[in-house]
Order: C-alpha cells, then sequence, then structure tokens
C-alpha cells in the first residue's frame, strides 16, 4: 500500500486571510523571480559560441502548426471570469482570560491595559472577520455563475468582482458539498457567459488555459495540457469526483475559475491541486464541465441536487481478480454486496457479479460506476452489463434517490483476503460463537476466522489480516479448516478467488499458490 503522507490536498486552499494572501503573493514574487534569474542566466550560457555538431533531422511534429499564440482564445473568455470574495465571521473562544478576573485589575490599577478595553462601558467585543478570495465562471447572460463550494461555504457576504471592474453583490441560489460546485446569482444582464464544452470528448494531450485570480494578484492566465482524465484524489469525505488532471499552473484562488480548450469552451471548474507545500507543482485537478452541467442545471431549478442509486458495495478488478472471474481484461466494478431492497437486488444482481457497462457505456471501475448512477434521474430504469462465472448478461435496473447518508454505497472499495494454514503464511480457525463474541463479529457471519498473519508470507502479499472472516472460496461456503484448505488447493493452479467479510463488508481479494 503506497502512502500519500507527504502530499497536501489544498481542496480549501482557495481561503485565505488577507494579510496571509499578502504575505503568500510577496513570497510568491521572490520565487518568480529567482526562477526569471536563473532562465536568463541559461539563456546567456546557451548564447555562447559552440563548437559545431552534425544537425538531426527534425521529427515530424503533431501539433499543428502556426499556432503562435492563444492571444484570440483569452478575449474571448476572460470577460466571463470573475473573482469571489468571501467573508464570514470568525469563532471566538468563549474561554476567557485569567486577567479579566476582576482581582487582577485590583492589585495592577484600572489603567493598565489588559487588552478588553472593547468589553468597557457595556460594550461587546466585536468579533473578528475571516475572508477569502475564489474565482467563478459566468454562465447566463442574466448573472448566474459558477464556482466551487468550498469557496463560498458557510459564507454570510459574497461580492463578485467582473472583468469590467464593477463589484456586485451575490447571493448563492444553490450548493452541493458532494461535487463541490455552487451556484450564485448577482442583478446584472447582458453578461458575457462562458459556453460549455464537451469534457468527454476531451483528450489527454488537449492544450487547456486556466483563468482566476491567484493569490488575489488578479485575472491570470495559464496554459498546459490535460495530463489525465477520470481522477480521483482521495479524499475519502463521499465525495463525486472525476478530475480533469492538468499542469496548468493552478494556485489559490483559481478555485471556481475556469479550464478552457482553445476553441473557448469551458472544459472545467478548478477544484483541488496537490502539492507537498501548497503551491503548484503541476498537479491540479479541475471538476469536467459534464458533471458541472447536470449539477449546475439542478440548483439554478431547484437549489439542490438529487442523485440516484443502484444499491451496491463495489471494488476495482485487478488483474489476479480479472484471472479468477475469467475476465477478458482488467476492468469493471465487482459487487461485493448488494443491498437488500435495493434497485440491484430487484434487477437480480447478486454479489461476485462484474458490472462492465451502463446504459451501454464502458464502466472501467468503481469510482465511473457511481459517477454513471449518479449523473441518472432516480426513478429512470438503467440498462446494465454484467459477468457472472464467465458468462455475460444483460439486467435491467430501476434507480431510487440517494439519500445523504448512502453516499459510499456505489463505490465502497476494500480489501482484504484469506488462506489456509501453515504453508500460506497465517493461522485459522472456525469461526465459533465465542470467537465471534470475542472478536466483535456479527453472529450473522459464517467461515473461517484468520486469528495470525506471517508479514513476510502469501497471505500478508494477498492483505489478509487479522479477525477477516473468510466466508467463500471459489463460490464456495468454508465453516471448517479443512473445507478451507481444499478448496484453495482446488484452484488448479490459478489464484483462489476469496470472499471475506472483514469490519461487516464483504471483499474479494485472490490468494496466490503457495511459495515452494
Amino acid at each position: 500500500m503506497t502512502h500519500h503522507t507527504t502530499l497536501l490536498v489544498t481542496r480549501k486552499a482557495a481561503r485565505s486571510f488577507t494579510a496571509a494572501v499578502a504575505v503568500a503573493a510577496a513570497l510568491c514574487g521572490l520565487a518568480v523571480g529567482s526562477t526569471w534569474r536563473d532562465t536568463a542566466a541559461v539563456h546567456a550560457a546557451s548564447a555562447a559560441p559552440a563548437a559545431a555538431a552534425p544537425a538531426a533531422a527534425p521529427a515530424p511534429s503533431a501539433v499543428p502548426a502556426g499556432v503562435s499564440s492563444y492571444a484570440s482564445v483569452v478575449d474571448q473568455v476572460t470577460p466571463s471570469v470573475v473573482t469571489v470574495r468571501v467573508a464570514k465571521k470568525a469563532q471566538v473562544s468563549s474561554t476567557a482570560l485569567p486577567f479579566s478576573d476582576p482581582r487582577f485589575r485590583e492589585f495592577f490599577g484600572r489603567d493598565f491595559d489588559f487588552g478588553d478595553r472593547g468589553n468597557e462601558r457595556g460594550g461587546r467585543q466585536r468579533a473578528p472577520r475571516q475572508e477569502g478570495l475564489g474565482s467563478g465562471v459566468i454562465i447566463n447572460a442574466d448573472g448566474y455563475i459558477l464556482t466551487n463550494h468550498h469557496v463560498v461555504d458557510g459564507a454570510d457576504k459574497v461580492e463578485v468582482e467582473l472583468a469590467d471592474r464593477r463589484v456586485l453583490t451575490a447571493t448563492v441560489v444553490g450548493d452541493d458539498a458532494l461535487s463541490d460546485l455552487a451556484v450564485l446569482k448577482v442583478q446584472a444582464t447582458g453578461l458575457h457567459a462562458l459556453p460549455l464544452g464537451d469534457s468527454d470528448k476531451a483528450r489527454v494531450g488537449d492544450v487547456v488555459l486556466a483563468i482566476g485570480n491567484p493569490l488575489g494578484v488578479g485575472q491570470t492566465v495559464t496554459s498546459g495540457i490535460i495530463s489525465a482524465k477520470g481522477r480521483t484524489t482521495g479524499n475519502g469525505d463521499g465525495s463525486f469526483q472525476d478530475f480533469l488532471q492538468t499542469d496548468a499552473p493552478i494556485n489559490h484562488g483559481n478555485s471556481g475559475g475556469a479550464l478552457v480548450n482553445l476553441q473557448g469552451e469551458l472544459l472545467g471548474v478548478p477544484s483541488q491541486i496537490m502539492s507537498p507545500s501548497g503551491g503548484n507543482i503541476g498537479l491540479g485537478f479541475a471538476i469536467p464541465s459534464n458533471m458541472a452541467k447536470n449539477v449546475m442545471g439542478q440548483l439554478i431549478s431547484s437549489g439542490h441536487v438529487r442523485r440516484a442509486k443502484l444499491g451496491v458495495t463495489v471494488q476495482p478488478i485487478t488483474a489476479d481478480l480479472a484471472s479468477s472471474l475469467g475476465l477478458s481484461d482488467v476492468r469493471g466494478a465487482l459487487v461485493n454486496q448488494v443491498e437488500p431492497g435495493s434497485p440491484a437486488e430487484h434487477a437480480g444482481l447478486k454479489q461476485g457479479d462484474v458490472i462492465t457497462e451502463v446504459q451501454g457505456r464502458r464502466v472501467s471501475d468503481g469510482n465511473e460506476l457511481r459517477n454513471a448512477i449518479s449523473n441518472i434521474a432516480p426513478g429512470t430504469s438503467v440498462s446494465l452489463k454484467v459477468v457472472r462465472d464467465g458468462r455475460t448478461s444483460d439486467l435491467n435496473a430501476r434507480l431510487e434517490e440517494l439519500k445523504a447518508s448512502n453516499t459510499d454505497s456505489e463505490d465502497h472499495d476494500a480489501h482484504g483476503s484469506s488462506a489456509s494454514p501453515g504453508r500460506y503464511g497465517m493461522q485459522v480457525a472456525p469461526l465459533t460463537p465465542e470467537l465471534a463474541r470475542e472478536n466483535e463479529i456479527p453472529r450473522s457471519v459464517k467461515g473461517v476466522l484468520v486469528t495470525d498473519v506471517d508479514p513476510d508470507g502469501v497471505a500478508a502479499d494477498s492483505d489478509i489480516r487479522p479477525n477477516d472472516v473468510i466466508e467463500k472460496i471459489n463460490g464456495k461456503p468454508v465453516t471448517t479448516v479443512a473445507e478451507l484448505k481444499t478448496a484453495i488447493d482446488q484452484s488448479a493452479g490459478k489464484p483462489a478467488l476469496i470472499l471475506l467479510n472483514r469490519e461487516g463488508h464483504s471483499v474479494f481479494l485472490t490468494l496466490k499458490a503457495a511459495r515452494s
């Protein structure tokens, strides 16, 4: 397991105190200055005479010739990008200072400054204000503006500065924490709206421009490419993520701004950066325009977002799982739990099924399945392509509405495993009522309990852990050590497909043959 302990996902990086912004801007100015000095030195060195060398034949270029400036695109889109300034009351600690005790005043005298002048004569101390900065995109000529949820979250005052320097008070029409999107409304007409592009058609390698107000320095344009699609940043907060990754520089204040293509269309809304320092290192993430289109349409019409649910818990397909399940390629969402009474159960989905398509569109993993289902209106009947026991079948499910408590149901990734004693590097025991009670395992769980795992053994390599309960091997229930060993030995050289219960969650894993 890889740990990203040094990385910082600055989802709420747009929010900063005014003083902090000024300091950060000054620091960034120093860093930029030093970079330009180094670059100038490199250019000076490269200008020095050098020995002639044979010229290599130029490689054919895949980039269309003749593009020397993005100025026409910038002129087209910048009037649609705004600065969003927010303010809210900061929470004040209710703990009183010891100097507020009247006995201190009697000892030191009334003229001594105790730092509470605002409270004299019965006055109340003014609550400090917290200010934040972000960006936004005009999506409608009548004053609707798209931005990030985290830019306006908790704000009691929101102002929008247009490209022509007008400052307008904005109201929050609606916001959606699960997609990190919000829609604002200003009292204005005839605004320059930015058209939405089709983020599904964007390709890795396409040139994009990022536009916003980083660190409050003013509207800024940076360029880069789409580095990847379908990214998640692993926040684990139940949010819906399908990010466009870009190396176009994005910094604090770019949140809620625009990521556009060279046709002047909005492809994404910058939302997060990943960095060990909090500054740009070329790992920026934008919410794709197709997700934004669905969310903002609902926010404008009703002020909130409704999503559908299928009612399954899934996990990714690995190469070993694909081999054990007889899949032709390593993709799809493996169902490890079906919610009783859910649309999935009514449709006939079963534990161990692999969902490979939704509405005719391929599904690569659990995150794609979750996003695809959530973008469909509750009550809709959807077609599913499922692989079961090596055979493909078609199912239909009528989706229900996803409630707030079920936000993880379509994409719960769990990992666990099981094996047999000795040569597999683990110790197991039948799950008796006493062991179940001692290890706080539900009485409904049946199988073989893993009591110990050798960190250098095959079981540990498969991520088997103590307290895992092995329920099935290759689809066959096991309740004794002998049944477990026999089932694994009958895997005929392929990794054994294990279904286990880990802390109440069903998880599929594979166990490779024991080391000789």
